[in-house]
């Protein structure tokens, strides 16, 4: 196993099957596999995560907008 790198915010590590991943700050695998350390640094230093869909109780309290006349 091979030191885990960081790139953008991101950790690059290796997997025990070789391959290398791209692990968010929460611990979640959010790209990979890749073949080799160099092409996983590459692509979290571009990466960008969506943004997750708001939970449920968060689109229930958001402020309603509102209409427009026709």
């Amino acid at each position: 196993m091979s030191a885990t790198r960081n790139a953008n915010g991101y950790s690059v590590s290796q997997g025990k099957d070789g391959q290398w991943w791209i692990i968010n700050y929460h611990g979640e695998q959010v790209a990979g596999p890749l073949p080799t350390k160099t092409m996983a640094v590459e692509v979290a230093a571009v990466f960008q995560d969506e943004r997750p869909a708001p939970a449920a109780k968060e689109r229930e309290s958001a402020p309603a907008r509102p209409r427009r006349k026709k």
